[in-house]
């Protein structure tokens, strides 16, 4: 008969009731129900450097976990657990209840008004069979949507200067696509940064420094979104991007390039950086009696390039060449804030199954970010515009809100978060937009990471 201990109390042990002891530099395990069976794993220092070693890894991509908490250690590995999670409301208030494309059919708004469990994400990371190979696996979840994925990636560290993993990852064409996610002002992406960006997908990059404040990224992807897509579906066109980060004046720019200086930097702390990625794209659906699969690019007037009539009536894209690079800098000092970013897309070589109007869309925007810390820690308030110069119509928004930080910690806060959006030329139930509208938007929300 199965004895049930053999089978919960060490997983007990693990997951909840392990305690740490040190005599002297040897680190101990006491272990329940067996206090005399005592394994001595590492020493102290042998232990601080694993672990210093892996903090200054950041190849997690935008799935970089947060402190978290240590569940095993041991001397082939080790196995850390953190958590992120969001409740939002959000309240979207157009202006008009219809929206004309460029083609001047008229579509319904569907706005929203509702309170969403909007983010789980379940970080499983650690080491395996030496401190240079790095494993996470991640359970990544979008209620709004209906999403619930399990993905993750691994890492051989070979030198400071070049780091090899795979996974799941996004092309790094846009700042926010390099790890800094939860750690922006609102708990989503702005306007500009929503319609540009890329997606996730499967594939290798590498990261490494080329000096210690110059470091870069380089990737190649199967497209620039995977999620809807299965491997039977994909072609075999792969993207590819690159990266580079400068930070000149104090060699960082904050945990995982935080937005925001929730750190209080009393030096001035400078980041510089571009992406570009080059993806030909395709529909991943050939029934044009049904949706798209490929929902990740999108023409100005909020329409997805690849559904049927996008840019001509009944006439349907079924591949296209996506190109797209940004400019950003970034400012921090005493609190203060600032972000400035510029994109450019270039979208061609379209095939369809007829004639289109256009050879090519080629098109550019823009954001801005200021945040400051009233109260040291505790409060911060920001304020955002951003601009897409799209090219059937332009599109644009306006805003502000505020980061309440009760726990004296930047990984719990409460966020309030309001804008303006004129003809949103974005449209993602995972963020704040809808497509087509202009009118207010307003967001009430909390989040922590452990």
């Amino acid at each position: 008969m199965l004895d049930l201990r053999t089978v919960l109390i060490p997983a007990l042990l693990v997951l909840a009731m392990r305690s740490w002891a040190q005599e002297g530099d040897t680190v101990r395990v006491k272990r329940m129900f067996n206090t005399t069976d005592t394994v001595f794993v590492f020493t102290k220092a042998e232990r601080d450097s694993i672990r210093a070693i892996i903090q200054q890894t950041k190849t997690f991509g935008d799935f970089t976990p947060g402190k978290g908490f240590e569940l095993a250690h041991g001397k082939h590995g080790s196995v850390n657990f953190s958590t992120y999670v969001l409740l939002r409301w959000v309240d979207q208030l157009p202006e008009s209840k219809t929206t004309v494309d460029h083609l001047g059919r008229e579509r319904t708004l569907d706005s929203r008004n509702d309170i969403q469990w909007h983010r789980s994400y379940l970080y499983f990371n650690g080491w395996a069979f030496t401190p240079k190979f790095i494993w996470q696996v991640n359970t990544w979840s979008v209620l709004s949507t209906g999403q619930i994925l399990l993905i993750g990636s691994i890492t051989y560290r070979f030198h400071k200067a070049f780091n090899l993993s795979g996974g799941i990852n996004g092309l790094p064409s846009t700042r926010s696509m390099l790890g800094s996610h939860p750690l922006w002002q609102a708990n989503d992406r702005n306007l500009a940064d929503e319609y540009f960006r890329p997606g996730f997908s499967s594939g290798i990059w590498a990261t490494g420094e080329i000096t210690p404040k110059l470091r870069y990224t380089a990737t190649v992807m199967n497209n620039l979104s995977q999620l809807g897509v299965n491997a039977t579906q994909l072609t075999r066109d792969l993207g590819t991007g690159f990266n580079l980060e400068w930070t000149p004046t104090t060699g960082e720019f904050g945990p995982r390039g935080a937005y925001g200086d929730w750190e209080h930097h009393e030096k001035l702390a400078t980041r510089f950086g571009g992406g570009y990625g080059h993806c030909r794209e395709d529909r991943f659906n050939q029934d044009l009696s049904s949706k798209t699969l490929n929902t990740q690019v999108k023409i100005s007037d909020s329409q997805n390039l690849f559904e049927v009539g996008a840019l001509a009536d009944s006439v349907t894209v079924m591949k296209a060449l996506w190109q797209q690079f940004a400019l950003d800098a970034g400012f921090k000092y005493k609190g203060w804030f600032l972000h400035l970013e510029y994109f450019h897309r270039l979208l061609n070589q379209f095939e369809a199954d007829g004639p289109l109007p256009v050879g090519e869309i080629n098109e550019n925007g823009y954001m801005v970010q200021l945040s400051a810390f009233p109260l040291q820690q505790k409060l911060e308030v920001y304020g955002f515009h951003s601009f897409v110069n799209g090219k059937w119509n332009d599109s644009y928004e306006i805003g502000g809100g505020f980061n309440v930080y009760p726990f004296q910690t930047r990984y719990f806060r409460v966020n309030g978060h309001t804008m303006y959006v004129y003809q949103s030329s974005a449209n993602s139930v995972f963020g704040f937009y809808l497509g087509g509208m202009t009118g207010m938007t307003y967001s009430l929300a909390v989040s922590f990471i452990l």
